[in-house]
Parts: structure tokens; C-alpha cells; sequence
């Protein structure tokens, strides 16, 4: 496989092999059938990020081999979405002509969405200055005057610069309903759009008729809090980045949910909260003691799960299928 060719016809035999590889991880564990879901086999990538390589007076993206660690020219990027392919020609295109805008420039990432929203974002081992903003405004133009819905940021040491926003809305019909997610530019989102809309179908499925609360850890913009809002009576969700938090609070008044409360606390600290054993001025308003958290959802354990965590009745874990699955599951299933 190359950046530029995806061996597509390879698809079925590849997830065949994943099937297999994950009922071996968990064979100690479980002797369940897994229920498969299908990618798209191309396009299903909505965020991609590339260095920038200067070659003489040209330029072009690239991305190194993981083994060797040699660059490899990408032109074009069938995994990611067509709208970050659009956009890595017609980036390249205006600046590679500019010396504004290409002196400097180190790499380049994208970010988009089903809606056909983007954010791009230019990082530079310069200074940004006024003049920079005037040729990437003109930039920005010229890329929407092509029909691209576009914004641009600028990214150097210690600064960032937002021509518009640093943000873009995405919407995903989930089992009936739209759901709206704002998608905040360096922060943490579900890479591939149409799996993300089968896992919080998945989700939904497997918590229907769920009694209580629901306790996310972790929930970024509220991916999958405000999905799995309509099955739960409420809904606790712990986040520690801030832009992250800020977009779920968004999100839970775009889409008009009134049982999800988002709090920016590691779990440990969540913990200790709930057993009394430290107060936290964050907490202020709302009485924890109040909710019947019978079911815990983690995607993943990104800053990890204390033990007292685990421990928790009823959990629901999205992982990706590595080694590490095992050793997780292992610790989990003794409890």
C-alpha cells in the first residue's frame, strides 16, 4: 500500500483477518460471535495532517515511512475525504507562487467534515505577521471562490492565527435523529465519520432500556454523551481539555439536550469526588450524590482508568484492536 493507491479489493480479506484476530485476543474472555460494521473502503477519512517539502520552487505534501523513514510524495490521499483532496491540490496550488505564504511552511493539516466544512491549518517555523494575514485572507477567498468552504488558521511558536474560526459543525444522522457536533481544530475527533455513525447506533442498541444514569470518561465534544442522551435519565460526562469542553457545552444546546452535564475533571479526581474524599470547586452546583451512575461508557481509556473505575457494575468500552486490548480486558474481567 502507498498513500496515493489503496489496495481496495483487499478490503474484505483484511477485516476477515481483523475478525480473527480479535477472537483469538479475547478467546480467554469470551467466546462471543463479533458483529462486524464496514468501512467505506475509500474517502472515509475526515482529518489528515502532511509535512510540507520544499523542492527547489516547487513544494508538495509527504509523509515518511513508518519502517524506513523516507519521504514519500503524496499528490493525492484516497483514504482521506474528497473534500481534503480538493483542498490539498488547491492548497499547494495557491501558495507554492507565494513567498509570503510558503516561506517557512513545515506542514500543512485538514480537517472536514460530511457537511463539506474545513478547517486548514498552516504551521510555520516563522513569525506570523500582518502580512501573512493579508495573503492568507486573499487565499481564503480564492479557495471559497472555488466553492470550498474553508478556514484557514495560521500556526507558529507560541501563536495561532484564525482568519474566521477555529472550529466547524458537523452533523450525523444517528438512528433517526440529527445529532450536530462542533469539531474544534487540534482537538480530538472521530477520524472516520460514517464508522463513528455506526458506533453510536451500536451504542444506542446496546444501552436501550438501560435503567439510571450514564457516566462517560473522557467524552471529548460529547460524542457519544449526547447520543446515548435519549436512552439514559441523565447524563455525566467528564472531559479535562478545555476547547473540548467548551464544544460539548455547544453542542448539548444545539441540540436542544437538557439531561447531559459536562464537568473538566480527570478521573481519579472524579473519584475522589464521589467518594468524599476531596471537594472540587469546579463541582459547585451540582450534587453529585444525586446521580445512580449504573452504567460507565470510556472511549478509550485515554488518560487512563484508576481501579476504583473499573470496578463499576455495568461498562462499555470502545477500543481499537491492539495488544494492549488483552492485557485491559484481562484486568477488567476481574472485576
Amino acid at each position: 500500500m502507498t498513500p496515493e493507491h489503496l489496495p481496495t479489493e483487499q478490503y474484505e480479506a483484511q477485516l476477515a483477518e481483523k475478525v480473527v484476530r480479535l477472537q483469538s485476543m479475547m478467546a480467554p474472555f469470551s467466546d462471543l460471535v463479533p458483529e462486524v460494521f464496514r468501512s467505506p473502503v475509500s474517502h472515509y477519512r475526515m482529518r489528515a495532517e502532511f509535512r510540507i517539502w520544499h523542492d527547489g520552487d516547487d513544494l508538495y505534501h509527504i509523509i515518511f515511512d513508518q519502517q524506513t523513514k523516507s519521504r514519500i510524495r503524496v499528490d493525492s490521499f484516497p483514504a482521506a475525504s474528497e473534500l481534503i483532496n480538493q483542498l490539498m491540490t488547491a492548497m499547494i496550488a495557491g501558495v507554492r507562487n507565494n513567498p509570503v505564504l510558503r516561506h517557512k511552511l513545515f506542514q500543512i493539516d485538514y480537517l472536514t467534515t460530511l457537511s463539506n466544512q474545513a478547517v486548514v491549518s498552516l504551521l510555520y517555523h516563522k513569525k506570523l505577521d500582518d502580512e501573512w494575514r493579508q495573503e492568507a485572507e486573499a487565499l481564503r477567498d480564492a479557495l471559497r471562490a472555488q466553492n470550498l468552504n474553508v478556514h484557514l488558521i495560521g500556526r507558529a511558536t507560541k501563536t495561532k492565527i484564525e482568519l474566521d474560526q477555529d472550529y466547524i459543525d458537523e452533523r450525523l444522522p444517528v438512528a433517526g435523529k440529527e445529532m450536530i457536533y462542533r469539531q474544534v481544530e487540534n482537538s480530538f475527533t472521530q477520524p472516520n465519520a460514517a464508522m463513528n455513525i455506526q458506533m453510536l447506533e451500536w451504542a444506542l442498541d446496546v444501552t436501550k432500556g438501560s435503567k439510571g444514569d450514564l457516566l462517560e470518561l473522557y467524552c471529548g465534544n460529547g460524542n457519544f454523551s449526547l447520543a446515548l442522551a435519549r436512552n439514559f435519565d441523565r447524563v455525566l460526562a467528564t472531559e479535562i481539555a478545555k476547547p473540548s469542553v467548551a464544544a460539548a457545552q455547544y453542542n448539548i444546546a444545539a441540540n436542544h439536550i437538557d439531561n447531559v452535564q459536562i464537568i473538566r475533571m480527570a478521573a481519579e479526581e472524579f473519584t475522589q469526588a464521589m467518594n468524599g474524599v476531596r471537594e472540587f470547586n469546579r463541582l459547585q452546583g451540582i450534587d453529585l450524590k444525586s446521580y445512580q451512575c449504573e452504567t460507565i461508557f470510556v472511549d478509550p481509556p485515554r488518560s487512563g482508568l484508576d481501579s476504583e473505575t473499573e470496578k463499576w457494575c455495568r461498562r462499555i468500552h470502545v477500543f481499537c484492536i491492539s495488544p494492549a486490548i488483552r492485557k485491559r480486558y484481562a484486568r477488567i474481567w476481574k472485576h
